[in-house]
């Protein structure tokens, strides 16, 4: 978290997306595309977000749409298949072509589960182990970890289930570390320890704005969010209600400057941004979980009601999405993320379920995609078709001053800008009767 600046009362300091790095190397977008008989015939997607789709996964706005709803498709069976085939499933992810593929491993109820992928349309694969065996593998391996001298223990950034290589992937800041047999050599990606990033901004305060009063506010809008002397930019996440049908905002944890006074008399205030200048107050924080998780749910004043009870993610200048429900993450599934920041940009899903390290904290159950996002974009949201799909919560590339760096940097390298993010589907399932607002 940046600390404060020297100006105490007009700083903003832009939320950093915690600088972390690349966990999985998962399938790259590919140019062909989806029959256009199965493809949608007029996508309702607003003209920036089509440029990013065409410009980051080199597809087309139907193919777009067609991939990220086969990913929900896979994603639904796939929860049956865990149920129903413990022993052999083995995975789930959309392959560069866009086509479903479901892993299967040896063992019983495999013939049955083999039809059953057939029968839904899907491509089998043989694999030699389970996801029950790699969870397992990834479960013991963190066990192992806790008992490793600090030499090995904080050389490791991170591990996920390497769903396409149907084995374990792990993170680490150096070579040669001792590791448990039933991890791949190959699997060890090996990177410096990433730094963090903040950036410092002069806000005007709230008086300083003549005539500022309630306007429509989006998922990826910037917001700043207010806790005595310190100040944090961020973008914000997708609309909602609560249980009570009381308007809030979704926005990552690590955007609220005092976490601690949360909930409580002196809660920290979220205001309106307009261009570089603090509008405003818009709302405060109801509740922030920075851990395991990482998202914040702001509770919106009556005068925003109406302003933040629509269900669009826009950017600045730009037509909206409107968003039609939520989604789970799925590998090789599209994704496009906004932040007040960068704007809208697209990658595919390459890692879910995964435990990362971002500074002195480990981030789980995230998922990430080879996408470019910057301090600013922190809060805002991802979505893979019209679904609302995460949060944005950690970058990879967090110090560059713009993302065209890290980008070539990616195309010589082969080393992509990652994005971490926190499903939505996971607050949702944590926060009983919280909702997105939907079209």
């Amino acid at each position: 978290m940046p600390s404060a600046g020297r100006r105490p009362q007009t700083l903003v300091r832009t939320a950093a997306l915690a600088a972390t790095a690349l966990l999985v190397a998962g399938p790259l977008a590919a140019s062909a595309q989806a029959d256009p008989a199965n493809s949608p015939a007029t996508p309702d997607l607003p003209a920036a977000l089509i440029t990013a789709i065409t410009r980051d996964l080199k597809i087309s706005p139907q193919d777009y749409l067609a991939r990220a709803d086969a990913a929900q498709k896979v994603a639904t069976f796939a929860t049956t298949a865990q149920r129903q085939f413990p022993q052999v499933y083995g995975g789930a992810w959309l392959d560069e072509t866009g086509k479903a593929i479901v892993a299967l491993a040896p063992g019983d109820g495999i013939d049955q589960a083999r039809k059953a992928v057939q029968d839904a349309g899907f491509t089998a694969k043989d694999v030699s182990k389970s996801e029950t065996t790699l969870r397992g593998e990834k479960n013991a391996f963190q066990q192992w970890l806790k008992d490793q001298p600090e030499s090995v223990s904080k050389a490791v950034r991170g591990v996920a289930i390497d769903t396409l290589n149907n084995t374990i992937a792990v993170r680490a800041d150096k070579a040669d570390l001792p590791l448990p047999g039933f991890v791949d050599p190959t699997r060890v990606i090996v990177m410096t320890a990433p730094p963090m990033g903040g950036e410092g901004q002069d806000v005007p305060q709230a008086s300083d704005i003549a005539g500022a009063g309630p306007r429509a506010m989006s998922a990826g809008d910037a917001y700043a969010s207010v806790a005595g002397r310190m100040s944090l930019r961020c973008s914000l996440g997708f609309n909602g209600t609560d249980g009570g049908g009381n308007a809030v905002n979704i926005t990552a944890g690590h955007c609220n400057p005092n976490i601690p006074a949360t909930g409580g008399a002196n809660s920290p205030a979220v205001y309106a941004l307009s261009g570089e200048n603090r509008g405003p107050q818009i709302g405060v924080f109801q509740k922030s979980v920075l851990g395991n998780q990482d998202y914040s749910i702001i509770g919106v004043n009556n005068d925003y009601h109406d302003a933040l009870s629509n269900p669009f993610v826009t950017v600045p200048g730009a037509a909206p999405i409107s968003i039609t429900g939520v989604a789970v993450p799925v590998v090789g599934a599209p994704v496009c993320k906004s932040g007040a920041r960068t704007g809208f940009s697209c990658g595919v899903v390459n890692a879910v379920d995964q435990t990362v390290q971002v500074g002195d904290r480990l981030l789980t159950q995230s998922f990430s995609a080879n996408i470019c996002a910057l301090p600013g974009d922190s809060g805002g949201p991802l979505v893979t078709g019209t679904l609302a799909l995460g949060i944005s919560s950690a970058s990879s590339v967090a110090d560059y001053p713009i993302c065209d760096i890290p980008n070539l940097i990616g195309l010589i390298t082969g080393n992509t800008p990652q994005l971490f993010a926190q499903p939505v589907s996971t607050v949702l399932s944590d926060n009983p009767g919280l909702r997105v607002n939907t079209a």
